[in-house]
């Protein structure tokens, strides 16, 4: 009998626990809940940290984040307004604003995701479609530090002023987006673009205009240094023809110096005295003789001319 009352106390007991611990439930800081009873949400959303309590078994508690959240969006094609079609990878962050209207249309966090996939992507491809391509990439009108030799024809992008820029392309995505979001019971706190490449047909065709105009500004370079090597060749060969000439003029400036010199001494010396206009006369008739004569020459003389006189007068001694 008494274990019977024992078991039955502990029963009671236990149910008694069982009871408690399913109608308290706690809340934390990171964390509001709405409660729900088969099903249907009841009363308002419960925000505050600490122990709470609800109806055992009947009620349930559905806890959902207080912090940001992130969504982040799968990478589409979408085309511009000047017609190229980039892929275009976003992101986003959000949080819950309002968990009873966040519960009743999204349920929970997965299905919010579903829903913003459907509101951002569509939002993103709008708005690109709106903007040229230069204006989802770049965000000021910053001088551009492209180089100096590349051409710029018209209708590109490359130094074309930007009226909105990324960042106000984003503003306005938020802006649109915004709204409808809040209908669902999420604040839509920021997006941003996280990569913008082109597809790979236009990449290979700007690739190729790349290196076309890389070609083209190194066969302008070359050019250029062969102008200039020709230039540096002309230069050296007109200064070097310079230097010869001068240096040909001085030298037959000092032959013509040294000529007048000699041709006044012996000037000088023929005039001086009999004897010495006849030992000149002799020194430059042996001269003669030296370099005109050798073994094998044969010369026909007349016996009256001053060349054959000193030879006659060997003879004679």
């Amino acid at each position: 009998m008494n274990n019977s009352r024992i078991l039955a106390y502990a029963a009671i007991g236990f149910a008694i626990f069982i009871t408690i611990l399913s109608a308290t439930f706690i809340v934390k800081e990171t964390e509001q809940v709405i409660i729900t009873q088969f099903g249907k949400p009841v009363g308002s959303a419960i925000v505050t940290s600490g122990m709470h309590f609800k109806v055992p078994f009947i009620q349930k508690a559905n806890s959902f984040e207080r912090r940001f959240l992130e969504w982040n969006g799968d990478p589409n094609q979408v085309p511009t307004k000047d017609k190229r079609f980039i892929w275009v990878d976003a992101y986003a962050r959000w949080r819950i604003h309002d968990p009873l209207l966040f519960f009743q249309r999204v349920r929970d966090e997965r299905g919010a995701q579903s829903r913003l996939d459907d509101i951002l992507d569509g939002e993103t491809r709008n708005a690109i479609a709106k903007h040229n391509l230069v204006e989802v990439i770049r965000s000021t009108n910053r001088e551009s530090q492209a180089d100096e030799e590349l051409t710029v024809t018209e209708g590109d992008s490359l130094l074309t002023k930007i009226q909105y820029g990324r960042e106000k392309v984003t503003r306005s995505i938020i802006a649109v987006a915004a709204p409808r979001t809040l209908e669902l019971g999420i604040e839509l706190l920021d997006l941003r673009f996280k990569r913008i490449n082109y597809v790979e047909e236009v990449q290979r065709k700007i690739y190729e205009r790349m290196i076309s105009e890389r070609k083209r500004i190194a066969e302008k370079y070359r050019s250029e240094g062969q102008g200039e090597a020709s230039r540096i060749i002309g230069d050296r060969e007109r200064d070097l023809k310079k230097v010869q000439s001068e240096a040909y003029k001085t030298a037959q400036e000092i032959i013509g110096k040294a000529d007048a010199e000699a041709t006044t001494i012996y000037a000088s010396a023929y005039n001086r005295s009999p004897e010495s206009r006849e030992f000149y006369r002799f020194i430059k008739t042996m001269e003669t003789y030296k370099t005109t004569l050798s073994d094998k020459d044969w010369l026909v003389l007349s016996t009256k001319g001053d060349f054959f006189g000193y030879l006659q007068s060997q003879n004679a001694r």
